[in-house]
């Protein structure tokens, strides 16, 4: 089972969160905003995922959930729970290990990412949905660089002893996602959003998940 955290608090913008919970449909969802901190004694995930949100992590002062959030991430490293983190999710976890995220800018375009050699990217294309305006720009303590953009070098992190996996773009990207995108903000650009089938980073995750709990029993 999977705990799909969900940090969408303006209730307009919920699109991306609803597809990314929608990839995995053993699941637990929890709003993180309204509902406060998951128990993860009481719920006992098999692998937790953080979703994007148009809040910032460095909105924490008028946003403490953030901050609290950041507490309950370091949480689940400690305890080594299979987690990814997409979009807003790959900066707060970045942040709540001592990284740093700026805005620099909205960017919502398929751009072409450079993955290192890592099981939650067997068989992704390179090109991916990159729709964001916040970026990390140090990566957190223990949090190693496993993509890059030109001009992004932190735009997909794992931890080196937990197994925690962090991506900027949104694999959750289909044909819906791209429509509410152009309806809203707009695309920068679409190339290459053919060869687009992301969305199997999902089955990756759930796919180390399994063999995780497999190991355990």
């Amino acid at each position: 089972m999977i705990l799909v955290v969900r940090n969408e608090h303006n209730p307009e913008r919920t699109y991306h969160e609803e597809e990314l919970a929608n990839l995995f449909p053993d699941r637990i969802e929890w709003r993180y905003p309204h509902e406060g901190r998951p128990d993860l004694a009481e719920i006992d995930p098999d692998g937790v995922v953080i979703t994007g949100s148009t809040a910032g992590v460095y909105e924490a002062d008028d946003r403490p959930w953030i901050v609290d959030q950041q507490a309950w991430i370091r949480e689940l490293v400690e305890a080594e729970i299979p987690t990814l983190g997409v979009c807003f999710g790959h900066q707060n976890v970045n942040a709540a290990l001592g990284g740093r995220v700026e805005h620099r800018g909205i960017r919502n375009a398929i751009v072409e990412a450079e993955f290192a050699e890592d099981p939650i990217f067997d068989g992704i294309s390179p090109h991916v949905a990159a729709v964001h305006g916040d970026w990390v720009v140090e990566s957190g303590e223990g949090m190693e660089l496993i993509a890059s953009v030109e001009g992004y070098e932190a735009f997909g992190t794992r931890h080196r002893e937990a197994p925690v996996w962090t991506v900027q773009f949104h694999p959750e990207c289909t044909e819906r996602f791209r429509e509410t995108v152009a309806a809203g903000e707009g695309w920068d650009s679409l190339e290459g959003i053919e060869e687009l089938n992301s969305t199997e980073l999902a089955e990756n995750f759930l796919r180390i998940v399994r063999e995780r709990a497999g190991q355990r029993v």
